[in-house]
């Protein structure tokens, strides 16, 4: 094993970087690299986000910066090869259905289901049958997650206006529409007038 070569190859990433022990099977096995990984973690240098999950945080005057939740997923899942999607109340909250601030963001994912935990924050990634990821477009498949965290009882005129607006927003209509023919019966009543 080359621990000085782990080192080097850290020490040039940016901060924000997010690392797995996967990423040095060129130099050594990943039960290798993960005890060089908790050494640097030890010392400081890198945060443990989960098993074989690390970053490198950005050094501020202030204090250690973590990457922000959106990079950290995305890293995940592109190591996993995976489709992800915000989901609950995550996924209301990016359409501004809820003001709420969720305790934990949770995403749906094809891949593995795994907690992530960084400056305070946790991350859910909890495995979900492919229909989820059915949807042409990514508007739709955020509404119908969020829709479900909201429930048609919780859908008043400020949540009405808000999926008006996204709708509004989005650049292709076409696939929209046809995306809204897969949701439940009672998804398609809400936001068929929106169209």
């Amino acid at each position: 094993m080359r621990t000085k070569d782990i080192y080097g190859r850290i020490a040039s990433l940016e901060g924000g970087s997010v690392i797995f022990a996967s990423d040095f099977l060129d130099l050594c096995t990943e039960r290798q690299a993960g005890r060089v990984l908790t050494e640097l973690e030890a010392k400081g240098e890198i945060k443990r986000l989960a098993r074989g999950i690390y970053c490198k945080p950005i050094v501020t005057r202030f204090g250690p910066l973590y990457p922000d939740v959106s990079k950290i997923v995305e890293a995940v899942v592109q190591r996993d090869h995976a489709q992800v999607l915000p989901s609950g109340y995550t996924a209301a909250n990016m359409l501004g259905l809820s003001t709420q601030v969720p305790m934990a963001y949770m995403f749906i994912t094809s891949g593995s289901s795994r907690q992530l935990t960084v400056d305070g924050k946790t991350i859910n990634l909890q495995r979900a049958v492919p229909r989820n990821f059915a949807y042409k477009t990514r508007l739709a498949a955020l509404i119908v997650q969020a829709l479900k965290a909201t429930g048609a009882e919780n859908i008043g005129p400020e949540e009405i206006s808000a999926l008006k607006n996204a709708i509004d927003k989005h650049p292709d209509k076409d696939a929209f529409r046809s995306d809204v023919l897969l949701m439940p019966v009672w998804m398609k009543t809400i936001i068929t007038p929106l169209l």
